[in-house]
């Protein structure tokens, strides 16, 4: 991110005193900047791509059009390619936190995450980041290894091994410098295998790959670091 930049942020939920809330929190150190708000996803999807902000915060269950069907749209359009989603979802959402993630999400958060975590959250998926909350995270990844499919998946066919072993690293929830020293490649190295396997997956983020490490069976439930 260059320095001095505000980041912009469009906030997509169907309670204003939540939206308030955290355009508050948002703004209070001053590099980030709420530019829009929206209460259905109807209207979030036209704010998106009236505004292209750097990130979206998007709620779940909304009038009019879910926050997956909206995160969807917002994936497939070019126009929006840099824009990146963060959804906001509850303890009894795992499931739907699953879809949204398959349908393009950078990550999620839960809704009573506190500022520094918000701000933080925002700043990562800016910068091309996936975010992946561990108080969520490994029960929504449960729920995709609850009936894994086979290790020789179709997807890992157009894999070398070594991809593999990089996928495998990366759905154990491994930074790139992280997974350089499991695997004992330099961190440029490291980074290139990420971007190939993006590429090959057709994967948009790096929390799409963890869940076609797990769905895969590449990583299985406690096998995380």
């Amino acid at each position: 991110m260059t320095a001095g930049r505000v980041l912009t942020v469009v906030v997509v939920d169907d309670q204003e005193l939540l939206r308030t809330g955290l355009r508050t929190l948002l703004e209070r150190d001053g590099d980030v900047r709420v530019v829009g708000e929206a209460g259905t996803g109807r209207q979030g999807l036209a704010r998106v791509r009236e505004l292209r902000p750097d990130v979206v915060l998007m709620d779940v269950r909304m009038p009019d059009l879910d926050g997956i069907a909206a995160t969807r749209e917002v994936v497939a359009d070019p126009a929006l390619a840099g824009v990146a989603i963060v959804v906001l979802t509850t303890f009894d959402e795992d499931a739907l936190v699953l879809d949204a993630i398959r349908a393009g999400a950078a990550g999620f958060l839960l809704k009573d995450v506190t500022p520094d975590e918000l701000r933080h959250a925002v700043r990562t998926v800016a910068a091309g980041q996936a975010l992946l909350d561990p108080s969520v995270t490994r029960r929504v990844l449960d729920l995709v290894a609850a009936a894994p499919a086979p290790v020789d998946d179709a997807r890992l066919a157009v894999l070398t091994a070594r991809e593999r072993e990089v996928l495998r690293e990366v759905g154990r929830g491994r930074s790139n410098d992280e997974l350089a020293v499991a695997l004992h490649l330099s961190p440029a190295t490291a980074r290139t295998y990420v971007s190939r396997l993006l590429a090959r997956l057709h994967a948009r983020d790096r929390s799409q790959l963890v869940v076609v490490a797990y769905e895969t069976g590449l990583v299985r439930p406690g096998d995380a670091g």
